[in-house]
């Protein structure tokens, strides 16, 4: 899950018998895990079939899309409510690029979500444009295909506030000093709430991320795919495990990488605050790495001393914004990057450093709102308007006040550096205005083969346990756990004990016998001056 203001929890990456695959009804594992029952399974049956018959009309991409040949697009229409499969349509916005081996190499699609809720899949055919060498022996076997989630980009976009006033900063210091400030951050966030009724209202019962597993069954029937490959980072693990419960038959080859926990209780209220405590033990760790790194950086060679640092660069923002632009709010959005992802840490600490040596300006260009992240389908506001209506959908949250305060004020106390900036992202689920349904029971017991499923250790915006809890859900599926490690999305790092063990599960279908630890991959090292 990736998160800017955005899973939170911020923050955030996907076949050719036709209509058989498309016609066999959705299965429900034992327990009858799927929501909704017979009228949504029946809708998507009847848009699959429909959608395999239709095919997708590919064309070059439009030239604003920035997808370059050999890349293409095309759209695949969707029920907006399936249990209505002959009411009003949508259209999702697919693209793809053909396998780069022969005719014989060649396995089908591999279809990719990046994770958000509101991340766009439409990069993934770059990895093969670009020559991503982590890809290149799938990228023989297989057509890269990327996709918008319904909402998203493309794919009849949603919005909640004008893309100019979202962009705006600098915002209010999400730390509150007193209740005049949470008085505040609460009349925002319903505010919010009711722009996103006011503005995409007819869309927001239908955001839900069993209604986008649908769209990929639906999308898997266009492409001519018996049966679907599929790549899911961060939240895309959830989406990918909602998939695997409503169509574990339709599962070809699956991996999840850096897992939301799919227990009931946790989405998406819990998940929010157990990510909380996960991000301040990485902001630790990377505390550690730039006080090993003092000569370098100059910030402190203690964690302490990092810390003091941190502390006192808030504050000053806080008192006057740096450069007229950078506040508390836009430092945390900048500074997250390195509790997120390993290849963070030296931008982050370079900026930093260079900051407390007197030049702002690398900060200021890194952290100050982007006034041009408006234009388009693709804009910030459209991500964290598809992420708010995916979480409010998904799941009844609590609607006291007073529960917000009370776990919100207990965890700060002890994980300070994301907690009230994460609460007051989710609050809108508090006063939303629209249904809000039970958490899928996620699980599948027969039916599915196995799925691969690949976790950092310390992890901090999908826990440790999340991938555990998937693991047991998931019956025959096999865990690599990176061991001392903590990127957000292991599988874009190089580290040979996953890599290798990705392309033989994608390639050759195997997995080992029993679940496998790898070390961590490289850590980071500053860059050298030039």
């Amino acid at each position: 899950m990736r998160r800017t203001a955005i899973f939170g929890a911020t923050g955030g990456v996907v076949t050719g018998v036709l209509i058989a695959g498309a016609l066999a009804a959705p299965a429900a594992s034992a327990g009858q895990r799927a929501p909704g029952g017979d009228a949504e399974a029946r809708g998507v049956k009847l848009a699959a079939a429909r959608a395999a018959k239709a095919g997708i009309d590919w064309r070059d991409c439009p030239a604003d899309w920035g997808l370059e040949k050999p890349i293409q697009c095309g759209f695949v229409s969707v029920p907006l409510d399936y249990a209505k499969p002959n009411g009003r349509k949508i259209k999702i916005a697919v693209d793809r690029i053909g396998n780069t081996g022969t005719a014989e190499e060649r396995q089908g699609s591999v279809l990719y979500n990046p994770g958000g809720p509101g991340g766009s899949g439409m990069r993934f055919p770059k990895r093969v444009t670009t020559k991503n060498p982590l890809w290149a022996k799938t990228a023989k076997a297989y057509d890269f295909v990327g996709f918008d989630p319904r909402g998203v980009g493309h794919s009849t976009p949603i919005s909640c506030v004008d893309p100019q006033e979202f962009v705006k900063g600098p915002k209010l210091d999400p730390v509150p000093d007193s209740e005049a400030d949470k008085r505040v951050q609460r009349k925002l966030a319903k505010d919010y709430a009711a722009g996103c009724k006011k503005r995409s209202g007819w869309m927001l019962p239908h955001m839900t991320t069993p209604n986008t597993a649908r769209d990929i069954d639906v999308i898997r029937a266009a492409l001519g795919e018996k049966k679907l490959n599929f790549i899911g980072v961060s939240y895309g693990t959830y989406l990918g495990g909602v998939y695997a419960t409503l169509f574990p038959t339709h599962v070809r080859r699956m991996i999840v990488d850096s897992v939301v926990n799919p227990a009931q209780e946790k989405i998406w209220y819990q998940a929010n605050l157990d990510q909380d405590v996960a991000f301040e033990m990485r902001w630790n760790d990377w505390k550690k790495w730039v006080a090993k790194y003092d000569a370098a950086y100059h910030i402190g060679d203690t964690p302490e001393k990092v810390q003091k640092q941190w502390e006192t660069l808030r504050a000053a923002a806080k008192k006057k914004p740096i450069g007229g632009k950078v506040g508390p709010a836009e430092l945390l959005a900048f500074f997250q990057n390195a509790p997120y992802y390993d290849s963070a840490w030296t931008e982050v600490a370079q900026a930093w450093s260079a900051y407390l040596a007197g030049d702002e300006k690398p900060l200021i260009e890194a952290a100050a709102p982007d006034m041009s992240d408006t234009k388009g389908n693709i804009a910030s506001e459209n991500g964290n308007a598809v992420y708010t209506a995916v979480e409010c959908a998904d799941a009844k949250w609590p609607t006291s006040w007073s529960r917000w305060n009370r776990d919100n004020t207990r965890l700060h106390k002890d994980y300070p550096f994301l907690t009230w900036s994460n609460a007051w992202m989710n609050l809108p689920c508090a006063t939303w205005g629209a249904p809000q349904q039970t958490p899928l029971d996620v699980g599948a017991d027969k039916g599915l083969p196995p799925v691969l499923i690949v976790q950092a250790e310390r992890d901090a915006a999908t826990p440790y346990e999340g991938a555990v809890e998937l693991h047991k859900r998931l019956k025959g599926s096999r865990l690599i756990t990176e061991k001392d490690a903590g990127s957000h999305g292991v599988t874009t790092e190089i580290n040979p004990c996953i890599n290798e063990r990705v392309d033989a599960y994608l390639l050759k279908g195997k997995v080992d016998a029993k679940d496998v630890t790898c070390g961590p991959h490289a850590t980071p090292k500053p860059e050298a001056k030039k």
